[in-house]
Parts: C-alpha cells; sequence; structure tokens
C-alpha cells in the first residue's frame, strides 16, 4: 500500500526557531520535549516574566522583547539568526500569541511550535463552559471599545485582559451599553499555585486591580431597557449619534445585503455621513476592515464614536473630500457611495479602483444623481432598483402612512463578462 503522503529524498531542514509555550505553572508545567529544547537553546526570547520562570539549567542568552514588541520582531530574529533560537509564549502561541508574528516572519516550515493549554482552555475548564461555545475577544493591544460588538444578552465571553486595570474597564464598558447586570469573574494566574478568582457584577464592580495575569469571564445580561443590537444589519437608527445624515435602518439593511460582506473584506464608505454602512460592515465579522471618506470634520469626529460604541473602533476615518481623498487607500473589495455622487470623477475612480469580482453600491435620492446612475447602469448593467420605505403614524384619531423619500439604488459587480465601458 502506498503512504497516505509522498516521501520526499531531499532533507528538510531544522526549523531556524523553536517556540515554546508556557503558562503560569513555569517549568513544573512543561513537558520534558519542550524542557529539552529550552535547556539546548544558544538564545531564549520572551518576556520578563516569562524568562524568570526558566530555571539556571537554562543557559542560552536571555533577551527580553522591548515595547512595542511587532516592530521589533524582524531585527531582534536577525540579530540571533545562525543561533539556536527558542521564543517564550503565554499558553498556546498560536491563539492570539506570538506565534503570528513569527510565521509572518519567517515562514511556518522554519518554525518549531510546542503549544501549552491556553488561558481559554484553562478558563472553560474552571467554568465548565464548552469551548465551542464561548466567544473570546482580547484586549491586549486594542481598545475596549472593541469589546461592544460581542455584547449580546445570554452569551458567555471570555475577555484576555491587557492588565490589571482591563476588568474595571470592562465593568464600566459593560454598565455603558445597558449590560450592568453582567456578571464577572477575573481569572487570575489559571494553572498556577496563585489561581485566584474574584467575583462580581458589572454594576456594582468594586475590586480593586489585581494581578495583571488574568482572564475575565462574562455572563452577558442586559437591562430591560437596552437598545438591542442585533448580529444582522439593519440596527435601529437610535444606535447612531447622527445630524441627519444617516441611511435608515431598512435601507441600510437593503444596502449591506447587496455589499455582501465576506471575512477579511475591505470596505470603502464614500460620503460616511454618520459611518452607518461601515460600522455594520465591520459587525458582520471580526476580521471585516473598512475607510470611510468623509468631508465634514465634524461628521468625521462623530463616526468615530459611533464606531466605538458599537465595538468596532478599527474603523479607519479619512477626512477630506473624495475623489483625492481615495488617493492611497488600500485595494477596496466593496465600494459604497452614500454621497457626492455628481462631484467630477467620483464614479470613475471608485469604478477604477475595483479589482476584478468588486462590488459597487451607490444610493441617492436625487434626480440629478439618479440620472448619473442610470446613465452608468446603461454602460455597465447590473441592478438598478428603488427602494421606498413608509411608516404608520397618527392622523387624527387614525393611522396612516408617511411615505420616506425613495432611494435610487445601483449595484454592480466588476467583472470581466459585464458590458463594455464607453466612457
Amino acid at each position: 500500500m502506498s503512504p497516505a503522503y509522498p516521501q520526499s529524498a531531499v532533507p528538510v531542514p531544522a526549523p531556524a526557531v523553536s517556540v515554546v509555550g508556557i503558562g503560569a505553572d513555569g517549568w513544573s508545567g512543561l513537558p520534558e520535549t519542550a524542557r529539552a529544547v529550552l535547556r539546548e537553546a544558544e538564545v531564549l526570547i520572551g518576556g520578563e516574566r516569562q524568562l524568570r520562570l526558566l530555571p539556571p539549567e537554562c543557559g542560552g542568552l536571555r533577551v527580553s522583547w522591548p515595547s512595542p514588541l511587532r516592530p521589533a520582531v524582524r531585527g531582534l530574529l536577525a540579530a540571533h539568526a545562525g543561533n539556536r533560537t527558542a521564543v517564550l509564549a503565554s499558553g498556546d502561541p498560536m491563539f492570539y500569541g506570538i506565534g503570528r508574528a513569527l510565521t509572518e516572519e519567517l515562514g511556518a516550515g522554519a518554525l518549531r511550535v510546542l503549544p501549552h493549554p491556553s488561558s481559554v482552555s484553562y478558563a472553560c475548564a474552571r467554568l465548565g463552559w464548552p469551548v465551542e461555545d464561548t466567544e473570546t475577544v482580547t484586549l491586549v493591544g486594542r481598545p475596549t471599545a472593541g469589546l461592544a460588538r460581542a455584547l449580546h444578552d445570554g452569551r458567555r465571553l471570555l475577555v484576555l485582559s491587557a492588565d490589571a486595570a482591563t476588568p474595571g474597564a470592562v465593568a464600566g464598558l459593560l454598565r455603558d451599553h445597558g449590560f450592568g447586570p453582567s456578571r464577572m469573574r477575573v481569572l487570575e494566574q489559571l494553572g498556577g499555585t496563585d489561581e485566584d478568582c474574584l467575583d462580581g457584577i458589572a454594576d456594582a464592580w468594586e475590586h480593586p486591580p489585581g494581578d495583571p495575569l488574568n482572564v475575565i469571564a462574562v455572563d452577558c445580561r442586559s437591562t430591560p431597557d437596552a437598545l438591542r443590537l442585533g448580529a444582522v444589519p439593519g440596527l435601529p437608527d437610535e444606535a447612531y449619534e447622527h445630524d441627519g445624515q444617516l441611511t435608515k435602518r431598512h435601507v441600510r439593511a437593503a444596502t449591506l445585503g447587496v455589499l455582501a460582506p465576506a471575512p477579511g473584506e475591505l470596505l470603502w464608505d464614500v460620503g460616511g455621513g454618520s459611518g452607518s454602512i461601515a460600522a455594520e460592515w465591520m459587525r458582520t465579522h471580526r476580521s471585516c476592515r473598512a475607510v470611510t471618506v468623509e468631508r465634514d470634520p465634524e461628521r468625521a469626529r462623530r463616526i468615530a464614536r459611533n464606531a466605538d460604541r458599537l465595538g468596532v473602533p478599527g474603523l479607519r476615518v479619512v477626512t477630506g473630500r473624495a475623489p483625492d481623498a481615495l488617493a492611497g487607500l488600500p485595494v477596496p473589495d466593496a465600494v459604497f457611495i452614500g454621497g457626492g455622487l455628481t462631484a467630477p470623477g467620483l464614479l470613475d475612480a471608485c469604478w477604477d479602483a475595483l479589482p476584478q469580482g468588486g462590488r459597487l453600491v451607490a444610493n441617492t435620492v436625487t434626480l440629478e444623481s439618479e440620472a448619473l446612475l442610470a446613465e452608468w447602469y446603461r454602460r455597465l448593467g447590473g441592478d438598478l432598483v428603488r427602494l421606498a420605505v413608509a411608516h404608520a403614524v397618527p392622523v387624527g384619531g387614525f393611522t396612516g402612512w408617511r411615505q420616506a423619500m425613495p432611494v435610487t439604488q445601483w449595484s454592480v459587480q466588476k467583472t470581466s463578462h459585464a458590458p463594455g465601458d464607453d466612457r
């Protein structure tokens, strides 16, 4: 019987760097394989806390990571190239750990990764929570506002803390977002001899900062009057701070449906207004990215506040007038134009920026812009639709319909099979 994988006569080079996961239990918690790697290493790289966990028998040169860490990775590895190097990581190096940065720099084939149980595995074991049903949010090197996207009544969250002050910041965010009744447990030094747990409710959280090595378990519970923010596009208009420049809820849901965000994709939101399209694009998946372009500085600041409030602080806000402000932006997977359609060259710049397979969606309520979209539809095809929404309102002692301004929407995908462009 032939082997499951082809055999090669070419010798495979030994990995240049070993990455060893270590827990709060230190040297005693490591298997012999990991201990042998650390004993034989000529260079030991890690955080100061991790390096202190190693015994004297690990005689390699000890090098602490500088801060900030990520920009220093390439230079530090280059400085010790040719030596047997071991990098220490907390828990599982490939779970929000240094393993990602090392893989990006060296490639997977140059690494030997020896993982340790992650803090998430330890926490779920202590709490009796199935790992697959527990969402993990990291606040290490990230703004606390990013937690807001994960808040849903009844969900269980594990929050990876940046430091001892993180639990207090998390309690404050929960209160501010209507999740004050949520139970919080701060699990410190998981797997170590000093393991501890602090318990309380976010509304009444009074524990002082404790151990910086902690994970926060949150049982999400909202107040009865908390604004419900669902997991799909079409959030209530009340979720946004705005001055009237807002793509309204039902049109927004239809627009996101046509934009069809997928994990890892980048959106240009041109004429951001209140940032609602970009924010809800990013809320569909944690890896979705967006850049919003808004010419008015006050609206740009408002977009940033809305992004924080809705848990997508990574939304990039560019203050400037399109199309000039589009120069130098990363290539988008999709473009939404919510304002400024008649600006000379705007549609051309957005269309030219899209790669094959990219999508463009444009909304308007004016006759002038509608005529422009009809012309582009004639040339390039796609879908041209009119979205009309009416709301029930009191009419004396009765109820009638109040029609909102209809929205004309053009959507198109850039493909080699699309009709010719006769610009």
